[in-house]
């Protein structure tokens, strides 16, 4: 009879846990899933956004005409008129002629054509730059991409963390309840002392409060999650369909370290940086040839006099021509050579670098991922005794042969080993995250 009012007694506090934590109908929309919030959140991310249009200027920018590639092309006209006085000498005969208010006209219409026809291969080199960093511009979407992933995907986590903990301690609050209600009824026939029943208020409310504190960690983690979806409604209610942390165990360090070498967004940015200190070394010695420019033009000119016997005059005719330069000295062009061949040498070091410090965190997460599984595994048998000491105790408890404070060190251990598996489990996700995002696989989470 006692075994089973002690079922009915943990059944129905483990069901009010549960009851009061479930999103009701009016606050929760439609289930979201961890791919439909990153689906949602790379249409509208602000910093997605901003990133892509980026790469759209970068894109529009990677053009033969921007290098200067294309030739030029103008058209000009122009008049202008000229109002005096005009006094003409006629030197055979001596005598002089003066006009008053003369006006002479002029007339222009012409079209120009300028074009570089070789500068030492600097336009190939601008042109080959734009190109390197148009796809550096992909680089930088695809990092930001990354970035906001791992962001949206470790919050989406935490959120289940933390609600997992709402409900944790929503359950702890059920337990002292019903030990309040329990040590309530046994001081009145005299069971149990006032001293038992102070301490069981105690520990209510101090579940209470905890419950409480722990609604200000939900509801921020709710609005992050908001805020990386750029929902205009930051406290927006969500329903979140995972309802536990899966943990990918399948992870390989072999495939990582492959992956990490040849598709980390960061390292592949790196060698761009290589290419462009390599093209700025072509830039400069771009001087070091001559340079030919074509130019040509077609045009039309009018000449209107106020006086003389010649009243007019009109031109139209074309034009060609071709210049020829070379630049002997310039007083920088060995200098900037040599600093454009050090900054080779620094973008070769800088890519070494980096590799040396993926390789570092990648190992220290692989290193933090496998600890984790091996706790979680621990935690897991540790929270079978736990529930079993805590039914035991509880036992004992109705019977009265357990002090309140044991029965509490109880439901502390039950407690603090939901709370250590649930942490280990988190930060487990964590590691996987970080694993995926370091080696380019951080897509694997859309699938």
């Amino acid at each position: 009879m006692k075994r089973a009012l002690l079922t009915v007694l943990l059944l129905g506090a483990y069901a009010a846990a549960g009851a009061q934590e479930m999103p009701s109908a009016r606050e929760a929309s439609a289930p979201l899933t961890l791919r439909k919030c990153l689906e949602i959140g790379l249409e509208q991310n602000y910093d997605v956004r901003i990133v892509r249009n980026e790469e759209q200027i970068s894109d529009n920018d990677t053009t033969a005409g921007n290098a200067g590639m294309l030739p030029t092309i103008g058209l000009s006209a122009g008049y202008t008129g000229t109002l005096d006085n005009d006094r003409t000498t006629t030197p055979r005969e001596g005598g002089a002629v003066s006009e008053s208010n003369v006006y002479d006209q002029t007339a222009s219409v012409g079209l120009a054509v300028n074009w570089t026809l070789f500068d030492g291969f600097r336009i190939r080199t601008n042109y080959k730059r734009l190109k390197e960093m148009q796809q550096m511009g992909a680089l930088k979407t695809r990092i930001t991409i990354e970035d906001f992933m791992a962001s949206l995907t470790a919050e989406y986590y935490n959120y289940i963390q933390q609600t997992l903990r709402l409900q944790n301690f929503r359950y702890a609050v059920g337990l002292s309840r019903e030990r309040l209600r329990i040590t309530e009824a046994r001081v009145q026939v005299g069971n149990f002392s006032r001293l038992d029943l102070l301490q069981a208020r105690v520990d209510f409310n101090a579940d209470s409060s905890k419950y409480m504190s722990q609604h200000e960690l939900v509801t921020a983690s709710r609005i992050r999650i908001n805020e990386l979806l750029a929902n205009e409604d930051l406290d927006e209610k969500l329903c979140i369909r995972d309802t536990l942390i899966r943990v990918n165990s399948t992870l390989a360090w072999d495939t990582l370290l492959e992956k990490t070498l040849s598709a980390n967004a960061s390292l592949l940015m790196a060698e761009h940086d290589n290419t462009l200190a390599e093209l700025d070394l072509k830039a400069v010695q771009a001087r070091n040839y001559p340079y030919v420019n074509l130019t040509t033009g077609y045009g039309y000119g009018y000449n209107r006099y106020g006086s003389t016997a010649n009243r007019s005059r009109s031109t139209l005719g074309l034009n060609a021509g071709v210049q020829v330069g070379f630049t002997i000295f310039d007083g920088n062009r060995r200098r900037e050579q040599r600093n454009a061949r050090i900054g080779i040498d620094n973008a070769r070091l800088t890519r070494r670098q980096l590799e040396q410090s993926l390789r570092a965190d990648l190992s220290n997460f692989w290193q933090a991922y496998r600890n984790n599984l091996e706790v979680i595994l621990l935690e897991e048998e540790n929270l079978i005794a736990a529930k079993e000491n805590y039914a035991i105790a509880m036992e004992r408890y109705l019977l009265g042969d357990l002090p309140g404070i044991e029965m509490r060190e109880a439901q502390k251990s039950l407690l603090d080993a939901e709370e250590r598996i649930l942490t280990a489990q988190y930060n487990t996700k964590l590691c996987e995250i970080s694993l995926q995002q370091i080696s380019g696989n951080i897509m694997v989470y859309l699938e």
